[in-house]
Order: structure tokens, then sequence, then C-alpha cells
């Protein structure tokens, strides 16, 4: 089976290396005395408060096994985490290794504030394809894949019971069933997230197309499939299949999941704690059931999301090599089957889903299904931006305030203004 590529091995590479892994100049790598590994790794950690202990500990383990590396642990919270990385990084204070969201590593590459790390991958066919993707910039490796995750239909197995129906495989499935999960269940059928344009990539990829097609430099959300997807959100919710909320989109919907008033609604894997915490699960936690976004009149996929691993590129040469190790180790084999095991996280590895205790976590028993249906994003620098015009748009939809063609117009020329010369 293929496992992680040890730290020892790496080192031994790195210190083989004809140049200096840091940004051209002479120095090798930093080593103590004995030849063991040595210099100072900063690990900037954006986990949450339920994961954040684990990595921290997982970080730890990494210290004691080379003795030679100061590894300071710091926990930065997601909101705004992108922008603060690049402020440090562009003031030459930078952590020497980022946990980074799949969608910045793109952006990070691009501004050259990350390092390159194709040296240190020797099994990258061990790498979900997508997971794979998100890590690549110019034909050039730039992170390593820690984590995935995707969005998935959350149901409730009694009210969907009490109905007589199945749980819905599309969106024309779920209208059919509509009426009985309405009358018999005594529940509305969805919770439709209208205040967060994420929610609405399944739906357009339902439709076969995408917001982009970024081989061909090309705008695509306002082609038939982008208003058709406005179309589908709209319908589901002037029908009463769907209900939303543009306020609080994310609390309203976990509470009325949570207390049995909508039967179904789409989320990731972060919200599987707090939803068999909730009043229809928590004695019950057999009652929660997850299966893939429901398809659309072409296909059926969701975003692929996740977290990578980012070495700061302006990284003293002393501190390089440790860098890039921890980075290796903290993307290996065993530290991902750890990562399932204690916080039931998604691994990007595909040995690590062969593993008996990762086959045997609820979470990927729940996930693994949608994670095989996920859809890579557009791995471009702007990727972060695409939303806010989307968001705008979608709550114009919602509102009567724009139909769906003008919306997915709008959406369109707003990104073909962010990205230049693109069709």
């Amino acid at each position: 089976m293929r496992r992680g590529i040890g730290t020892t091995a790496l080192v031994a590479a790195l210190a083989l290396a004809a140049t200096a892994c840091g940004g051209g100049g002479d120095e090798e790598p930093q080593q103590n005395g004995s030849g063991e590994l040595s210099g100072t790794v900063t690990f900037w950690d954006t986990s949450n408060d339920a994961e954040k202990g684990v990595y921290q500990k997982i970080a730890e383990d990494f210290e004691k096994e080379h003795p030679g590396v100061d590894v300071r642990y710091v926990n930065i919270g997601f909101d705004d985490a992108q922008n603060k990385f690049k402020n440090a990084a562009n003031a030459g204070e930078a952590p020497e290794v980022m946990r980074t969201e799949v969608a910045w590593v793109a952006d990070f590459a691009s501004l050259q504030l990350i390092e390159p790390l194709g040296d240190v991958v020797e099994d990258q066919d061990d790498y979900l394809p997508q997971a794979w993707g998100s890590t690549q910039y110019e034909g050039e490796t730039y992170a390593l894949p820690q984590v995935t995750d995707t969005l998935a239909l959350f149901y409730n197995k009694e009210l969907l019971a009490e109905a007589g129906v199945e749980v819905p495989s599309s969106v024309e499935e779920l209208k059919a069933s509509a009426d009985a999960i309405k009358d018999k269940g005594g529940a509305t059928p969805l919770y439709l997230r209208g205040d967060d344009s994420y929610w609405f990539l399944p739906y357009i990829y339902g439709e076969g197309g995408d917001l982009l097609d970024a081989e061909a430099e090309k705008v695509t959300v306002d082609e038939p499939a982008g208003v058709a997807a406005f179309e589908t959100i709209k319908d589901l919710l002037d029908s009463g299949v769907a209900e939303t909320d543009l306020t609080d989109g994310y609390a309203n919907q976990e509470r009325a999941f949570n207390n049995g008033d909508v039967a179904m609604m789409v989320n990731g894997p972060w919200a599987i704690e707090g939803t068999l915490a909730g009043a229809q699960f928590k004695d019950n936690p057999d009652n929660l059931g997850v299966a893939p976004v429901l398809a659309g009149s072409q296909g059926q996929g969701a975003p692929q999301g996740g977290w990578n691993l980012s070495v700061y590129a302006g990284a003293e040469p002393e501190n390089m090599a440790a860098a890039k190790a921890f980075a290796a180790y903290m993307s290996s084999a065993e530290v991902q089957q750890r990562t399932t095991e204690e916080l039931s996280l998604l691994p990007t590895r595909s040995s690590v889903y062969e593993e008996p205790s990762v086959k045997d976590d609820q979470m990927v028993q729940f996930f693994k299904p949608a994670v095989d249906k996920a859809v890579q994003r557009a791995w471009i620098p702007q990727a972060a931006s695409l939303f806010d015009p989307l968001n705008q748009e979608l709550a114009k939809v919602i509102k009567d305030a724009a139909t769906p063609e003008k919306a997915a117009e709008t959406t369109a020329e707003q990104y073909r203004d962010l990205l230049e010369g693109w069709k």
C-alpha cells in the first residue's frame, strides 16, 4: 500500500538537492551537526475550535520526531485569513507553513508568495484527482492536499418515511414528493441557501454548466445552464418546495433542519456534529441520512472544497527544509488517517480510504459518495472573488428584483470585468 512520504526520506532528498530551497540563494537546507533536520516552523492553522487541539498535538509530534525543529503552532481564524497571510508575506513576516483553503493556492502562487513543492512529492497518484488539482498553478505544484470536503443532501429519515417517499436523487424527484412531505410529514421539503452562492454551484453543475471555463478563459455563467440554475432555484422557492432566508441563512437552515421544520438541507461535513446535536437527531443519530446533492436535468455534482498545506516562499533558508518536511508530514497518509480517526475529516489520499478505521468512520460513509461526485472549481487567482457578484444576483432573483436571464447576464458582465481578456 502506498504511504505518505516519510520525513526522514524527505530530509535526505532535500539535503541532496543541488539548488537551495528558498528562492534563489546558494545555501543548502539547514541541518544540525548530526545531520538531523533543524530550524523554526511557524504553522498557521485555520482549523476550527473543535479541530485545533488535535492539529496542535500533531504538530507537536513532528517536533518530537525532529528535536532540532522548533514548531510554533498558531491557530488563526478562517475569516480574513487569506488577506492576513498576504499582508504578512508582503511584510516579510508570514509563517513558514499555512493551512490554505483550496481556492487560495492560485492566488498566493500568482503573487509568488508560496514555494513550489514539486520536489517533495513522491506519490502524486495516491491523491484524489480533485484534491490534487487544487494544488496546481501554471504547471507547478504549490501546495500539498490535507483534507477535502463537498456539499451533500442531508435528510430526515423519519420525516421521509412518514411521507412514504424515498430520498430524492434529483430536483424532479424532489418536486414529485413535495406534496407528500408537506401533507404527511408536516415539513417543508427543502431548505435552500439563498444567501451564499457557494450553494448555487450544485444547481449549475446539475444543468451541465459552470461559472467559467478556465482552460478556454471563457465566462460561462450566462449560458443556458446558468440561466436554468437560477430558474430552478426560483421555481423551488415560488412553488413552496423550498424555503430560504437572506439574512442569516446558515443558522436558519440548521435550526429548521434540526427542529424538523424542513425535511432536507444541503450542507457539508463540518455540519454533522451540530446536526447530530439537534432535537431531531440527538436521541436517534440514525435518523440522519446523507446523500449526494440533487441532480439537475443534465447531471449531478457539488463543488470541491478542502484544505492544503502551503510553504511561504520567503522563508529563511535555514528554515525551508524543515518547513517542506512539516508540510509533507501534515499531508502524509499516516497523519490523514489520524485526522479521520480523531476528527472524522475526509482524507485526500486513496490509500487512506482503504484503512479499516477510515472505512468504518460514519463521516466517510456519509460523504465518500458525495466526494466521488465533487467537481473541481476554476483554480485561478480570482476564484475567491467570484462569489460576491453571484451572491448579489442570486438575492435579486429570490426577491423578484431580477429575472434569471438578467441575473446570469449581470454576473457574467462582472466576471468579465474581473477577468481581463476573458471571453
